[in-house]
């Protein structure tokens, strides 16, 4: 039955001419470098949440060693994570065709029988089973997250940060095994091509190989040139066609600029901002302070020009913040030095990243506000008023919107 040419485990059901070990070396070595700037990217993510601050940033249980980070995260450049989630999103979708290239060039490999012929091929077929099971998981969660489309079980946060490092492992054994090969396959590629990747009875050719790279490459590149403009913003965005933050119109004006989640989606009401009911709670070495608006506005008001940056890769351009540096509310409750680590609370009560942590580093910087306008006019309510956080090149859900308590100290 294996040899059975309507068999997809006989060599001869694969019939096309295209696949061989040229075609996928090239694929493959493609594929090596920009994963690894992926996963590196990743890790850069990972570390912008400042994951060891609390167990507020970083929502994953049980991470153990896997969750390690080496630095805290800087406050310059201020478009810091702006480009390396840019980076991360846009390079990701733009993957995809050389990704599912590449798994269509080796699928007869899949359905090779047996299934394992020694103890090491049976280690080399489960890493490929891990390799490609986490691929696909990465890449189509990956791209459900930037369409704000959870249909996934679970958080995308640990979801994606294990399925990371699953695939990660499994890539990298797959590449220590296979690169050298790759290398001298692609070198050597006026030689006569054989293995079991090569049809024994090939169907006549309706393109090269060259050319079916070069249809591979320009799906790349339209995938790429119909996503990176949500990053790059300006005039770019409208070329953003598949992605929700590029296209969308999100009105004029001041506030007129891309949010993620509106007031009502959180259940903020105009009775929880109104003047007479909303009042920001501060706490810290010396206990609490309550601060209405009014009192917020006689309080030395500071201007700085920041974009808001998302995970899920879109950003906006420089927005003209202005209100109290988050420094100066430390030294209201008895930090006049160098400010500790702030914990964040919004009104919102329901949801992910509803609190948030910033570390001392952050609230130090001058140019971390408590934002009560935005372009020159009041907060609009989906942008967080009546008080939103705004800190140079933390992710966008660091930001918290419709704050209603800052509490300082060691986290």
């Amino acid at each position: 039955m294996r040899d059975h040419p309507r068999l997809p485990t006989s060599p001869g059901f694969w019939r096309s001419p295209l696949r061989g070990p040229w075609f996928t070396s090239v694929l493959g070595l493609v594929l090596l470098a920009g994963i690894t700037v992926l996963f590196v990217t990743g890790l850069v993510s990972y570390a912008a949440y400042n994951p060891g601050l609390t167990r507020v940033n970083d929502q994953t249980p049980d991470k153990g060693v896997l969750g390690f980070y080496l630095f805290a995260w800087p406050t310059d450049p201020v478009w810091l994570y702006r480009l390396t989630q840019g980076v991360h999103v846009t390079l990701g979708i733009t993957l995809i065709p050389v990704l599912l290239a590449k798994l269509w060039s080796v699928v007869p490999r899949l359905f090779t029988l047996p299934p394992a012929r020694s103890l090491a091929h049976a280690l080399e077929r489960l890493s490929l089973v891990l390799l490609v099971g986490g691929g696909l998981f990465e890449f189509t969660t990956g791209v459900l997250n930037v369409q704000l489309d959870y249909v996934f079980p679970g958080s995308f946060y640990p979801l994606h940060f294990y399925g990371a490092w699953v695939f990660f492992a499994a890539f990298l054994a797959h590449a220590a095994l296979k690169t050298p090969a790759a290398v001298r396959t692609v070198r050597g590629r006026r030689r006569p091509e054989a293995g079991d990747l090569v049809a024994p009875r090939p169907d006549a050719p309706t393109t090269s190989r060259r050319g079916a790279l070069g249809l591979v490459g320009g799906g790349s590149l339209l995938l790429f040139l119909i996503t990176v403009g949500q990053s790059l913003g300006g005039p770019f965005r409208r070329t953003a066609l598949l992605a929700p933050h590029g296209t969308a119109d999100p009105g004029g004006g001041p506030n007129g600029f891309q949010i993620n989640k509106t007031a009502a989606y959180a259940g903020i009401t105009a009775a929880d901002t109104h003047e007479d009911a909303w009042r920001l709670v501060v706490t810290g070495r010396t206990g609490t302070v309550r601060l209405s608006r009014a009192q917020l506005l006689q309080l030395p008001q500071h201007s700085a020009s920041l974009p808001i940056a998302c995970v899920e890769g879109w950003s906006t351009a420089d927005q003209w913040w202005r209100g109290v540096r988050l420094r100066d509310l430390a030294a209201l409750v008895g930090y006049d030095g160098d400010p500790p680590d702030v914990l964040v609370e919004s009104l919102q009560r329901h949801g992910a990243f509803r609190r948030a942590a910033l570390r001392a580093n952050q609230v130090a910087d001058g140019r971390s506000l408590l934002a009560l306008f935005v372009n020159g006019e009041e907060l609009s309510p989906d942008h967080g008023r009546p008080a939103r956080i705004i800190v140079p090149a933390a992710p966008g859900v660091l930001n918290t919107k419709w704050v209603a308590r800052l509490t300082f100290g060691d986290l």
